[in-house]
């Protein structure tokens, strides 16, 4: 399978190293982005070949992964769209961007999936919703559904809509987690452990907390009640927490992630 990034930043790094040398060859991974230090280092790193504007090579291209800043999509999709001629699938990683909007862009081109990752894909454990235009066949949806596993689990969604709430639970997600990490470090050390002792115990706590989750087949309501005895130590954290509101703060937080999610795709989406 022949894949095209245009954009050679993190998140399209991340699905290069999944995928060079698994999904596909190399050789078969065409890069495109106008930072030539970028470029040298995919190149030299990956083995992929490189291009500073697109090119020829991206409508050879079975899968063109759209891999810009959602501000710059437009200008992309506009020297992109002479090259769609051989009907390759366009998946797009920008964050707002719809699905209507972007095939507009590209003179009315619908073969296109909508996927939105997280950043714990730079490591292999992300996890990318999923959404796909009208236009778009089985073999297209499982080659999309291929690229974005090499960077973790993919969910697919029935409804384009659903890819904002998706935004503020897994896309925003990790900022979430490293906020509550920050906390807790804070705290370590305001009760006396060093900086140290107190980022081993808070991610060591977090990393190990989130994979019994993921293990037990028990509800994580469950599970926190089992390490909540009444009167107990953890009994009193959880009542401050309830007391202050965390939990209705932290789905306030998430939906109004999701609402920013739709007024990105409004003002994005606008004719100029």
């Amino acid at each position: 399978m022949k894949i095209a990034f245009i954009g050679g930043g993190n998140m399209a790094t991340a699905l290069i190293a999944g995928l060079a040398g698994q999904l596909t060859g190399a050789g078969s991974l065409h890069v495109v982005d106008p930072n030539t230090e970028a470029l040298e280092r995919l190149a030299s790193q990956y083995g992929v070949s490189t291009a500073a504007s697109i090119d020829v090579q991206v409508g050879s291209a079975d899968v063109v992964v759209l891999a810009v800043k959602p501000q710059q999509m437009r200008e992309v999709a506009a020297s992109l769209a002479p090259q769609l001629g051989n009907q390759p699938l366009v998946l797009s990683i920008a964050a707002g961007i719809r699905i209507a909007d972007l095939g507009r862009w590209l003179g009315g081109y619908t073969r296109i999936v909508r996927a939105m990752p997280n950043t714990p894909a730079l490591i292999a454990m992300g996890i990318t919703g999923m959404v796909a235009g009208p236009d778009v066949d089985a073999a297209q949806r499982q080659a999309a559904d291929n690229v974005m596993r090499a960077v973790g689990q993919t969910v697919w969604l029935a409804d384009e809509s659903l890819i904002d709430p998706v935004t503020a639970v897994s896309g925003s997600g990790p900022a979430y987690v490293f906020y509550f990490l920050e906390a807790m470090q804070q705290a370590a050390v305001e009760m006396g452990l060093d900086a140290e002792q107190g980022k081993a115990l808070a991610l060591a706590t977090f990393t190990g907390a989130a994979q019994l989750a993921a293990q037990s087949g028990d509800p994580v309501e469950v599970l926190r009640q089992r390490v909540t005895s009444k009167g107990g130590t953890t009994h009193a954290a959880i009542s401050s927490m309830e007391a202050a509101g965390v939990k209705d703060a932290i789905v306030a937080a998430m939906k109004a992630a999701a609402d920013r999610g739709r007024e990105l795709g409004d003002e994005l989406g606008k004719d100029w």
